[in-house]
């Protein structure tokens, strides 16, 4: 025992010689016990950058990007710094621009945990665009815009992505011109911003120098998935300790102050929380609400409080979130008393669903979707009859959290599963539930995934006049009820990046009808052009 103590104070601590150096001591040192951020951490300057990016930038340009969002005149807005050097000020100033001239509003010290630090401005003025900077030290400094409630518009636009995978490690200089020129109101990550797991600031630092021309200007949502919080899967369970680092028996594996810096960094920018409760663990919640132009978001944690998957059912194939078999009793896996979103957000989304003053449209903002959508994995060999990542499951789970949407009149926008989709849900009968539209990932050429039903025939209903052959009412691999309208599957199985169906979702919500317009574009597109065309299937328009 004493020695398995020592051992792990070796490893909390980053107790190595190397920390003698020119630069001293870091005055705080990492408590993550298993190399959780390591490139970041502790003497970071002795550590090889490696692929992810170069954390050894010129001094004047350690502030890397700023990120925000206004809620009821509060702006939240988050900066996030390259890692400093002891002797460094761990002081971020904010000011903004008035009339001429820069004014400071206030200043903040910056956690040594992940290297950001979140503003928190009440009485803002929303009504007008303000320039902002970010300044650290003598010359360092980041510029935005804060953009005025677009509240006289007509048109509210949402850009939406997901799944930012590190097989390409390029800036993406393809979406910034593409979505800069579309314009939108407002930007959404859905989630796994990181796909490094252990080196999640390094990653959200690469993320930002990807995107931040994009949220440079207008404000952004971004909520964590389970890669961002360096698990392939998450059942979050309600914050408890997971055993496994596949996750299946629910909760967070690594080190919960590793799963707190994720959400700072990630979410420290979004309104305040419905109700900060923290989670087993002392991890946060962000569940919250956001009001912009009319459209009220309600934006929600799918994962956190959902069970894992081990022994809650009996095993119906190699791992158990995953079933093979399609002669399974899908009941059987319903187990009772199992939840999806638990009871502080059903609660939440009861309330939300009440609130409609300055009203025009609701919607939902999540990870995953709420039905299996998926019928091949990986490859067009590899079918998986029933996924239980996806939030088809638990039934009656997934069943209360649609009624819940319905009962608001929203439509719902999440990511995570690759293929982008357009279904209309259906919860004791077909199409009695709200509309959804899941994004395609922004980089999907490492791990297609592909709506394909086994007898390669349509639906009862399907669309009229659509170029898609698998249109129509389906059951889903947990006998969910699923009205498939568009879907976007990868063409082939090229070795290039072309063809694998990756993209971006644009949402436009027109106030005066109630009409939400869904339009999905490849990544390759050129919008700019002439003749840019969409995946085929799509624009969908819906009233909820």
């Amino acid at each position: 025992m004493k020695i398995r103590l020592l051992s792990l104070l070796f490893l909390a601590t980053g107790a190595v010689a190397a920390l003698s150096t020119e630069h001293g001591e870091p005055p705080v040192k990492a408590p993550f016990e298993m190399g959780e951020d390591s490139l970041c951490v502790n003497d970071w300057w002795n550590r090889p950058t490696g692929e992810i990016i170069d954390l050894k930038v010129p001094r004047d340009q350690v502030v890397c990007f700023g990120i925000y969002t206004v809620q009821n005149r509060i702006l939240k807005l988050s900066a996030q710094l390259y890692p400093l050097y002891p002797e460094e000020t761990r002081e971020v100033r904010l000011e903004i621009e008035k009339d001429g001239k820069w004014t400071e509003l206030a200043r903040q010290k910056v956690n040594d945990l992940g290297w950001s630090t979140t503003f928190r401005i009440q009485d803002w003025d929303d009504s007008t665009n303000f320039k902002y900077r970010l300044l650290h030290g003598v010359n360092a400094s980041f510029e935005g815009v804060v953009r005025k409630n677009p509240a006289d518009k007509e048109e509210i636009v949402l850009a939406a992505l997901s799944c930012n995978s590190n097989k390409d490690r390029g800036l993406r200089e393809e979406y910034t011109r593409n979505i800069n020129h579309q314009d939108p109101d407002l930007v959404f990550f859905a989630g796994d911003q990181s796909y490094d797991h252990k080196q999640h600031t390094a990653a959200w630092l690469k993320f930002g120098l990807a995107f931040r021309e994009i949220f440079r200007t207008r404000p952004c949502v971004t909520i964590p998935d389970d890669h961002d919080i360096g698990q392939g899967n998450l059942w979050g369970e309600s914050g408890k300790k997971a055993v496994t680092e596949q996750g299946h028996d629910g909760g967070y594996f690594f080190h919960p102050e590793y799963v707190k810096m994720v959400e700072r960094q990630q979410s420290g920018h979004l309104p305040d929380p419905y109700d900060p409760s923290p989670v087993e663990q002392g991890i946060g919640v962000y569940y919250t609400r956001l009001l912009l132009g009319g459209i009220d978001f309600a934006i929600i944690e799918d994962r956190k409080f959902k069970p894992g998957p081990l022994g809650r059912h009996p095993l119906k194939g190699p791992r158990p979130d995953h079933i093979l078999d399609p002669e399974y009793d899908p009941r059987v896996i319903d187990t009772p008393g199992l939840t999806l979103l638990g009871a502080r957000q059903e609660k939440f989304l009861t309330d939300w669903a009440d609130m409609r003053d300055g009203v025009a449209i609701k919607a939902v903002l999540s990870q995953t979707g709420f039905c299996g959508g998926v019928h091949l994995h990986g490859s067009r060999e590899n079918r998986l009859h029933a996924d239980l990542d996806s939030n088809g499951w638990p039934q009656s789970g997934r069943n209360r959290a649609l009624e819940l949407i319905q009962k608001a009149n929203a439509v719902h926008i999440a990511g995570d599963q690759h293929i982008a989709t357009v279904v209309r849900h259906g919860i004791r009968k077909h199409g009695d539930g709200p509309w959804a539209f899941t994004v395609p990932a922004i980089v999907n050429s490492y791990y297609g995934r592909w709506w394909w039903p086994e007898d390669e025939k349509p639906g009862a209903n399907p669309v009229p006049g659509s170029p898609l052959p698998w249109t129509g009412d389906y059951l889903d691999g947990f006998d969910n009820k699923v009205s498939m309208i568009a879907y976007a599957n990868p063409e082939s199985q090229r070795k290039d990046m072309q063809g694998w169906a990756d993209g971006w979702g644009l949402i436009r919500f027109k106030k005066s009808s109630g009409e939400v317009t869904f339009e999905c574009w490849p990544r390759f597109a050129d919008v700019t052009q002439p003749g840019a065309k969409q995946f085929p299937g799509w624009p969908v328009t819906v009233k909820p």
